[in-house]
């Protein structure tokens, strides 16, 4: 974990946040993401733009959740536009991610963890449509021009979230592997964390290690909700953690409670984001190579433990890995969310200006 903390401290608070060198983040994480882009677009033509596709008291902040929203109805009933992007697109729980192994260092298409709908393939299609292609090719999804700047405010969050780009692979014998091909993919020697899903930490323990290093949750923050004759849940999945807890820690820890006060904070630090370099058609790849470097960061001396097998819903049998992280994982692992986060923003807002100068 030291070369973690040393990695860490090079970047200082908000330091240099290389784009090409160095759901998920839940509805929070997101807004902050949504809410830095409105921030630095204010007066630009990609601004004006961006207006003319939402709706009146809409913003990139206000959207940025839309995406995941469609997934059910926690966030209030499915409005008709929602019901028809879902019927049209069967597989939008897949634009997400895409499950690189963590281990590697670029993306290819066709490779283990990739697929023709995962989140690279998503957001060149969404950057296509806003620069007006109309090659039907580029568009086999048929988004609209409103669709596509909702999906890109809330892919470019999920992209820098080092769970949604670096997937572990986990052998029988409790070894984070790189399988060579999709078929050794197995469950039987190899198995698929599913972005970390499938890896269990002991939230008990897990209170355990943020206490005294993060800061307290303060008075008139939201409760965490227990539905009632529901057993409070003994593992948290990897990946979970990941999506919320980590941008829980990382608000509290520079003393921010609301998104719009973190894009605030972050803005003001002026951090030194380097912009993704060429066509912006190519940002995608390049975002999902540096976020590979943030995963690696996140598995840093992460152990599996033992494999259990388990019942889905449906009847399936599917293996879970209990997880060990080190005693201050709840500190670097909230800093480079915090990166990741400001890092969204600022990328949001460069695409959105490379696509409309």
């Amino acid at each position: 974990m030291k070369k973690l903390a040393c990695v860490l401290a090079l970047t200082g608070a908000f330091g240099l946040l290389g784009a090409s060198d160095a759901a998920a983040w839940g509805r929070d994480g997101h807004r902050a993401v949504g809410s830095i882009a409105d921030k630095l677009l204010k007066g630009t033509n990609a601004q004006k733009q961006i207006a003319l596709l939402l709706q009146p008291g809409e913003s990139l902040a206000s959207v940025a959740n839309w995406a995941d929203c469609v997934k059910g109805t926690y966030c209030g009933p499915q409005t008709p536009e929602m019901v028809e992007y879902v019927e049209g697109n069967p597989r939008h729980s897949e634009y997400h991610y895409t499950n690189v192994p963590f281990q590697l260092d670029h993306y290819h298409e066709h490779g283990v963890g990739t697929s023709d709908v995962d989140i690279v393939q998503t957001l060149e299609q969404c950057i296509a449509v806003l620069q007006g292609k109309t090659d039907p090719a580029l568009n086999p999804h048929k988004f609209t021009k409103r669709q596509a700047l909702i999906l890109l405010a809330h892919f470019a969050g999920d992209i820098h979230q080092p769970l949604h780009v670096g997937s572990a692979f986990v052998s029988k014998d409790g070894k984070f592997i790189v399988p060579k091909s999709r078929a050794e993919i197995d469950d039987a020697l190899v198995f698929d964390s599913r972005g970390g899903n499938n890896l269990l930490l002991d939230d008990e323990k897990l209170a355990a290690l943020s206490k005294g290093v993060i800061p307290a949750a303060e008075a008139g923050d939201a409760p965490v909700v227990v539905k009632e004759g529901v057993p409070k849940a003994l593992t948290k999945p990897f990946h979970s953690y990941w999506d919320s807890t980590t941008v829980d820690y990382a608000f509290r820890r520079i003393k921010t409670r609301t998104p719009e006060q973190f894009a605030d904070v972050a803005i003001a630090s002026a951090p030194l984001v380097a912009k993704a370099k060429g066509d912006v058609a190519t940002w995608p790849v390049q975002w999902v190579e540096d976020g590979l470097k943030s995963a690696k960061l996140a598995y840093a001396d992460v152990v599996p433990g033992k494999l259990t097998p388990q019942t889905g819903k449906k009847g399936e049998t599917y293996y879970t890995f209990a997880l060990e992280v080190p005693a201050n994982y709840p500190v670097p692992s909230s800093e480079i969310a915090k990166t990741q986060l400001i890092k969204g923003g600022y990328n949001l807002a460069a695409m959105l200006q490379a696509i409309w100068p």
